[in-house]
C-alpha cells in the first residue's frame, strides 16, 4: 500500500498555475474559413462545348449573374477540365466578385483553403502578441498543415516573449525571446 502524504490542508485553495501566467493562446483552426462560407466557381460551366472559352458568350454570362449571391462568402475560381482559359477571363470574374465576396483565391478548392488561411494570418497584426506568452494551439478537429505554424511562428517571433506549441496545460517550448 502507497500513501502520499502533503502540507496541504483540505482547506487550502488548488492554485491554477498556468491560468496564472498570463498565456494567450491563439487557435489556428480559428483561421480557416467554415466550409459553408466557401463558394466554388468552376469555369468549366462558362466553356462552349466544355472546351473553349468564347469571349461575347462569357461576357454575356458573366453580365447576367447576380454577384450578390456571393456576399461575405469566401470564392475558388478553378477548372475542372482540361481546357485553355485565359487568364483575362480569371480577372474578369475576380473584378466582379470583389465589391462582394470577402476573399478571392484561383486554386483548386483543398488548395484555396490554405490561401485563405494564410492570408488571415497575414492580417494578424503582430504587436498585439507584443511581450505576451503565446501558445499556438495545436490539436483539435481541423487538420492543420506544419506550414501555417511556421508562418505563425515566423510572424510572432519578433515581438512574442515565447511562443509554444500545444495546449496551455501541456506546451511544448518553441522559442523564448532573449532579454
Amino acid at each position: 500500500m502507497c500513501f502520499v502524504t502533503t502540507n496541504m490542508s483540505v482547506t487550502d485553495p488548488i492554485i491554477n498555475k498556468v491560468a496564472q501566467k498570463a498565456i494567450v493562446t491563439l487557435d489556428l483552426a480559428d483561421l480557416f474559413p467554415k466550409q459553408e462560407a466557401i463558394v466554388v466557381i468552376d469555369l468549366k460551366d462558362y466553356l462552349f462545348k466544355g472546351l473553349i472559352l468564347r469571349e461575347a458568350d462569357f461576357r454575356e454570362q458573366v453580365k447576367n449573374t447576380d454577384w450578390s449571391a456571393y456576399q461575405d462568402k469566401y470564392v475558388v475560381i478553378h477548372s475542372s477540365v482540361d481546357a485553355i482559359v485565359p487568364v483575362w477571363a480569371y480577372m474578369v470574374l475576380s473584378a466582379e466578385l470583389t465589391p462582394y465576396a470577402k476573399d478571392i483565391a484561383n486554386a483548386s478548392p483543398d488548395h484555396a483553403v490554405d490561401i485563405f488561411m494564410y492570408r488571415a494570418i497575414e492580417k494578424i497584426n503582430a504587436e498585439d502578441y507584443a511581450g505576451q506568452r503565446v501558445v499556438i494551439k495545436g490539436c483539435g478537429d481541423r487538420q492543420i498543415d506544419s506550414a501555417a505554424f511556421v508562418y505563425i511562428t515566423n510572424k510572432l517571433a519578433p515581438t512574442a516573449r515565447a511562443i509554444m506549441y500545444g495546449e496551455p496545460c501541456s506546451m511544448v517550448p518553441v522559442y523564448k525571446k532573449s532579454l
